[in-house]
């Protein structure tokens, strides 16, 4: 386990026992290979944990490399804040003015929307979307022509709903503007400015690197998942591979740890713009500039998440703290892993506890208006009965990497416990402590689900 030697008895303790407690979960859960990094006080630990691969073991290395999805946003959205300070863009323009030729399957939304709707998930398409359109520069545009059939859910920027679709017109704005392509673009205005070498796009890149094969869990057997590449058109929204050491450098400026860095791309101002709380999102979270910010105890915290073809990674930083977590999983089932890492290392790092939900037992006759069937692009949620609550039984689509993609198998039904009103939390994995929001009609009429930070329909 490689540490620095300015770190404390105590310090390293704190991090043997995250150590145990992800080599416990590792094996509860079958998750081949974990790597986690802590930022903690000017110094930093890495460690990496069991394999790469099941069918060709490499064992994980402090700079295995990992896909780390949707993370890529907040590398997205801080290009995005070059170009608004060197006044090439304007957050509250119509992309329009960007992209004259787009074409979206409403009018109004074509005239009115802007990128802070794109980066703060308010644009109410259909947001699950994917597709390969091959390896050519012209992968992005292409998508872009499709987002822009996607069908309208309800009026922009009525509702918080997690949408990777928009980021890809996000991506497609960056192209225009700088005349790159979309990586090109970020390599050369973020991702080398800040000495971000191993954060990389293409396979022809990575296979020359260590990097973790995803997998996933059928019939209590874990299987290298295929395919291994997210397609290029989607990667503004998570194309990114990258390892800790890398991760925590990103963090380090996020938190305005600059001294290491001979290039800042960013004023301070603009860097703590993307860290203020804009909308609410789900649970006790709220949603900035592509961050979700949670505030225990006064502490803010920005996070984000990502999840590719079998594998699942975690960022978070707590700037006044100068505090960062990071972990890299290959395996779809990791989710309560990385619940578990981010409630122990917030505790006995920084004294910081996840606010507690105590669940309410509820009469059937309370319960009542809330059964039913719920859609989305990605999933279908039936609520039935339980006692006390409801049970979820979530039945997935597929799509994912491409339309056609056939649905993984369906998850156990998980008990939901009302905790407030329109309030739920999920008492089982893989839904273990997720909360989710019943949302009404102008008529006060149960009308949406938002679990899993996507809004379904009720049917």
């Amino acid at each position: 386990m490689p540490t620095n030697p300015a770190y404390s008895h105590s310090e390293n303790r704190l991090f043997q026992t995250l150590s145990d407690t992800i080599q416990a979960e590792m094996q509860r859960l079958q998750v081949p290979g974990v790597a986690l990094g802590v930022y903690a006080d000017g110094q930093q630990m890495v460690r990496g944990f069991g394999v790469t691969s099941v069918d060709n073991p490499l064992p994980v290395t402090e700079d295995s490399l990992f896909q780390i999805g949707s993370i890529t946003k907040t590398f997205l959205t801080t290009l995005v804040l070059c170009l608004v300070e060197t006044g090439r863009l304007d957050l509250d323009s119509p992309i329009i003015n960007y992209l004259p030729d787009l074409h979206m399957s409403d009018a109004t939304v074509r005239e009115q929307v802007t990128m802070r709707h794109l980066l703060t998930h308010t644009g109410g398409w259909v947001g699950d979307y994917f597709n390969d359109f091959g390896a050519g520069g012209d992968a992005l545009q292409r998508m872009v022509v499709e987002v822009g059939r996607l069908p309208q859910l309800y009026p922009l920027g009525e509702f918080w709903s997690y949408n990777n679709s928009g980021f890809y017109l996000a991506g497609r704005v960056i192209e225009v503007l700088t005349g790159l392509p979309f990586e090109t673009a970020l390599k050369q205005y973020v991702l080398s400015p800040l000495g971000l070498k191993r954060a990389l796009f293409f396979p022809e890149d990575i296979l020359l690197e260590r990097f973790a094969a995803g997998h996933e869990v059928i019939d209590k057997q874990v299987a290298v998942a295929r395919p291994w590449a997210v397609p290029r058109a989607v990667a503004p929204a998570g194309g990114l591979v990258t390892d800790i050491p890398t991760l925590l450098r990103y963090a380090r400026y996020h938190m305005g740890e600059w001294d290491d860095f001979e290039s800042h791309i960013l004023s301070l101002e603009r860097v703590k713009e993307m860290q203020q709380p804009l909308l609410p999102a789900t649970g006790f979270s709220r949603m900035g500039l592509s961050w979700w910010i949670d505030d225990f105890d006064g502490v803010k915290i920005i996070r984000h998440g990502g999840g590719t073809k079998g594998q699942i990674a975690h960022l978070a930083i707590v700037p006044e703290k100068r505090f960062a977590l990071a972990i890299l999983t290959n395996c779809e089932e990791a989710d309560p892993l990385i619940l578990a890492i981010r409630k122990q290392a917030f505790q006995s790092y920084l004294g910081i506890s996840f606010p507690i939900a105590t669940p309410l037992k509820m009469p059937p006759s309370e319960t009542a208006e809330f059964i039913g069937e719920y859609q989305n692009a990605m999933d279908t949620l039936l609520l039935s009965a339980t006692d006390g609550g409801l049970l979820l039984q979530d039945i997935p689509k597929g799509g994912f990497p491409t339309p056609d993609t056939p649905p993984g198998p369906m998850p156990p039904a998980v008990r939901l416990a009302f905790y407030a009103p329109d309030k739920v939390i999920g008492l089982e994995e893989p839904y273990h402590e997720a909360r989710g929001e019943f949302l009404r009609d102008s008529k006060g009429k149960v009308a949406w689900l938002r679990l899993g930070g996507r809004v379904h329909l009720r049917q």
